[in-house]
């Protein structure tokens, strides 16, 4: 972690969801790109740009403030998770105190201008993405909500199929309030956005700021899929890291394309430049992930450091910008139980260390402060 990050603070248990007025595009109008133009600058004129929205049909404000199940099914993938204000006003002194542990540090400024700008906006334009390991009684009531008839339901412009249960029940508001309340989630999508709440929070206490959108999906229920972030380091050299890699005592072979890619799995890392390929098998990633390992014990070994890390979602997109001045090093996916343990142990991964997919598309759920 360098000098320009920080971990943000940790909220303090009870975990809260609060009912909110959700405001909802349009199903024409969700996943659309053409439809981030409400939300565009001048960030100042979005709330009255959407104002106009619902005039034209092309929004629409829920009736009454209430906790949504939302449910979205992507690539033959569903994921189901409660969408509510999470409480942000209480912080925690102690580990156990913590309900919401950020796995990655945070760059303040990057966090600022996302504060600055939901402020202007007067809204939450989409949650955070929480995950947790829920207790089997919130499983169950979860379940029964989604065995009934949605509030919403349809297919958007992204090809996702989505589905929408308003809780606003007084008894089973209560009961989901009490079986969060113990909850301790990690924070899979929105770290920067969960850092706005906070310093928002800071700045205007007692108002609606004190909460933030945001969706929590149990890992146990319908859990999203943890992937690896790549790497390709311009101006490295491979044979530098291929040596930096031996000298940790790691376990580096070399083999043609096919083997090593074939190699990549939960205990290898994969070193190419496209015309030569090396398997590196660290050997000791039971209590530290291979991402953190590469950045801590291969790159601070590098007399010539990259001049910069870029991250590709997959190993297509790494492998295309892979060259012989720019390496790319492709890692094996994370495990949520081990992200977890380490975490939760004090531990944090680098930057891009993780990610949880798929995300819902723009639009579904937002939440406006001025209604809120």
């Amino acid at each position: 972690m360098d000098s320009a990050t920080i971990v943000p603070p940790y909220v303090a248990k009870p975990l809260e969801l609060l009912p909110f007025r959700a405001l909802m595009l349009a199903p024409g109008r969700v996943g659309d790109p053409a439809s981030a133009r409400a939300l565009a600058r001048p960030y100042r004129d979005v709330a009255d740009r959407l104002t106009e929205w619902i005039a034209r049909g092309r929004a629409v404000a829920d009736t009454a403030p209430a906790l949504y199940l939302h449910e979205y099914t992507s690539g033959g993938l569903t994921v189901r998770g409660l969408v509510g204000a999470l409480r942000v006003s209480r912080r925690a002194a102690a580990p156990t105190e913590r309900a919401v542990w950020p796995h990655e540090a945070i760059h303040p400024e990057q966090a600022g201008e996302l504060a600055d700008r939901m402020a202007q906006m007067s809204l939450n334009p989409a949650p955070i993405l929480l995950v947790h390991h829920g207790p089997e009684r919130l499983r169950e009531v979860i379940t029964a909500i989604a065995e009934g008839t949605p509030d919403w339901r349809y297919l958007d412009r992204a090809g996702q199929r989505q589905r929408i249960w308003a809780i606003r029940d007084a008894e089973q508001l209560a009961r989901v309030s009490a079986l969060l309340a113990t909850s301790r989630c990690l924070i899979a999508d929105g770290h920067h956005r969960y850092a706005a709440y906070l310093r928002l929070q800071e700045q205007h206490p007692g108002t609606a700021w004190d909460a933030g959108l945001a969706m929590l999906v149990d890992q146990y229920d319908t859990p999203l899929f943890l992937g690896a972030i790549h790497r390709t380091l311009p101006g490295a050299d491979l044979p530098a890291l291929v040596g930096a890699a031996r000298t940790t005592g790691a376990d580096v072979a070399r083999h043609d394309r096919v083997r090593a890619l074939g190699a990549l799995d939960s205990t290898h890392l994969v070193l190419t430049d496209r015309t030569d390929w090396y398997t590196v098998g660290p050997g000791d990633l039971d209590h530290q992930a291979a991402v953190s390992w590469l950045h801590e014990q291969v790159l601070t070994r590098l007399a010539d450091p990259p001049k910069r890390v870029d991250y590709h979602h997959s190993v297509d997109d790494a492998l295309a910008a892979a060259s012989d001045s720019t390496p790319a090093v492709l890692l094996p996916s994370p495990d949520f139980k081990q992200v977890r343990a380490i975490v939760e142990s004090g531990g944090l991964l680098p930057e891009k260390a993780t990610s949880f997919q798929p995300k819902p598309s723009l639009g579904v759920l937002m939440r406006p402060m001025n209604d809120a």
